[in-house]
């Protein structure tokens, strides 16, 4: 005869739903903890994410601290140096500009340096060197490295030169810009604007200028 199906007493009913709900419990906790855990490790996480990169940013002010009283430095010693070198060329260009001039057909006989003058409210110029004849004159700029500020800047020194200095009116005014380094472009842009380019080849000063250029009056 067939064994019959055992029933399930309320009993066992209640005990397999309390075992039910501790178990999600359980998971719940355990869910929890983990959610928990999780949300420290993240919060380490970015804790330390703001640590080095507060760390960096420090480190990076530091370094362009560095950088910034390094710059100070060299362009203080470059303002030294840079005057000096000035200077160096312009005593190299004061006794080959006369010759370098009457190669170039401007008989210049006489050379002045260091003028400087003020007239009035305007502001005063001053002139490098000053090449200059009876009927012709060349007022230049000597620069240890030239720029085309530099050039710009030479040309405002022409166009007031006859107005504040006016025993040269009856003058034919030229103007040259001289310099132990001279870049192709500011040589070019000199050249263009009618300027005599003067610069160091070997051991000598030699003009740039090519028999086609025809120098501006002022």
């Amino acid at each position: 005869m067939r064994e019959q199906n055992k029933k399930t007493t309320p009993q066992e009913v209640w005990q397999l739903l309390r075992e039910l709900i501790e178990t999600q419990k359980e998971t719940e906790r355990l869910l929890k903890e983990s959610s928990q855990e999780t949300e420290r490790l993240l919060k380490e996480s970015s804790q330390e994410t703001e640590r080095r990169f507060q760390e960096g940013e420090r480190r990076l002010q530091e370094t362009e601290r560095v950088l910034k009283e390094s710059s100070q430095r060299v362009d203080e010693q470059m303002g030294k140096w840079g005057n000096r070198l000035g200077e160096f060329v312009e005593w190299q260009v004061r006794p080959a500009a006369v010759k370098l001039f009457q190669e170039w057909g401007i008989d210049v006989t006489e050379l002045q340096s260091n003028i400087s003058v003020a007239r009035g409210a305007e502001e005063g110029i001053e002139i490098d060197l000053l090449a200059v004849n009876g009927t012709q004159a060349v007022a230049v700029e000597v620069k240890s490295r030239l720029t085309q500020q530099d050039v710009d800047e030479h040309l405002e020194r022409l166009a007031k030169f006859k107005r504040l200095l006016p025993r040269y009116q009856t003058i034919n005014l030229l103007g040259a810009v001289a310099a132990f380094v001279i870049p192709p472009d500011v040589a070019s842009y000199a050249y263009r604007r009618g300027l005599f380019v003067i610069a160091q080849s070997g051991k000598d000063l030699v003009i740039l200028n090519d028999s086609k250029f025809r120098p501006k009056a002022w």
